[in-house]
């Protein structure tokens, strides 16, 4: 039998930590002397204490490290810890995407942005819309395009998109996403639509789009500064993108805004 105190050093888990599993009833001791309360542990629970140890490092909840523990099925355990593992990816993609935006953000001299006023006619394309939550519309996207591909083989420019306002606003909104082509079809959830047209502000935001945030702060800004005000949803064209290379230092994407101008206050 092995002390608190030495089970402790053997699996590099404090006595204190080896306590709150007791009483938690995760890892609980192979006997409890009952005249001094002193706990103690065999060998055997060595491998249990080190995956407990291991999973707690990965943030793995009380609860679930439990159930992982009793499960007797591996594919079982095997599920449970891919489910957390992909939670703690997401995390991770977030933190990312937030590092590099306040990269950009905290830069003593922050690059002056390119900005260019440009007329669009009115264009008519092949589309697929519906009204998304902002938070899914990374997936929205990927299905809505892969199905614009299936539709359009041979389109006659670069794909891009269409954000109402309201997406931003409240979280859902109305999203289409359009390519290019001559007498664009009608088959599943892709139909024709005329896109009316515009003046736009255009930017490019370049690279992985963790920082387009940024990039539209700093298109905001400069139309702000130039005394033009914002006139319908903004316009993203993808230049290059996902579809053309899986390098995102690679990426291009038009940001336009819809603007008109305004007289000083």
């Amino acid at each position: 039998m092995l002390s608190i105190g030495e089970f402790s050093r053997l699996t590099h888990l404090s006595v204190r930590t080896l306590r709150r599993y007791h009483d938690a009833g995760l890892l609980e001791p192979a006997r409890v002397d009952a005249a001094s309360g002193y706990r103690y542990y065999t060998g055997e629970q060595i491998p249990t204490a080190q995956v407990i140890h291991r999973l707690r490092e990965l943030d793995v909840p009380l609860t679930d490290v439990q159930r992982i523990l009793r499960s007797s099925d591996p594919g079982t355990r095997a599920a449970l810890v891919a489910d957390h593992l992909h939670r703690l990816e997401s995390g991770l993609e977030r933190t990312r995407a937030a590092v590099a935006s306040l990269r950009r953000l905290l830069q003593p001299e922050p690059a002056a942005v390119d900005v260019e006023l440009r007329r669009v006619p009115a264009t008519t394309v092949a589309a697929v819309e519906d009204d998304v939550q902002l938070r899914d519309v990374l997936g929205w996207y990927a299905g809505a395009m892969a199905e614009l591909d299936a539709v359009v083989p041979e389109p006659a420019g670069v794909p891009g998109g269409v954000y109402e306002n309201e997406l931003f606003e409240t979280g859902r909104g109305h999203v289409l996403v359009h390519l290019p082509v001559a007498g664009p079809p009608s088959s599943g959830r892709v139909h024709p639509v005329t896109l009316p047209a515009v003046e736009l502000a255009v930017t490019t935001h370049v690279g992985t789009h963790d920082d387009i945030d940024v990039t539209y702060g700093e298109l905001g800004a400069w139309v702000v500064e130039h005394l033009l005000a914002v006139a319908g949803p903004v316009r993203e064209t993808y230049l290059v993108g996902p579809r053309d290379t899986a390098d995102p230092a690679a990426w291009r994407t038009e940001i336009g805004w819809p603007v008109f101008q305004v007289a000083p206050a």
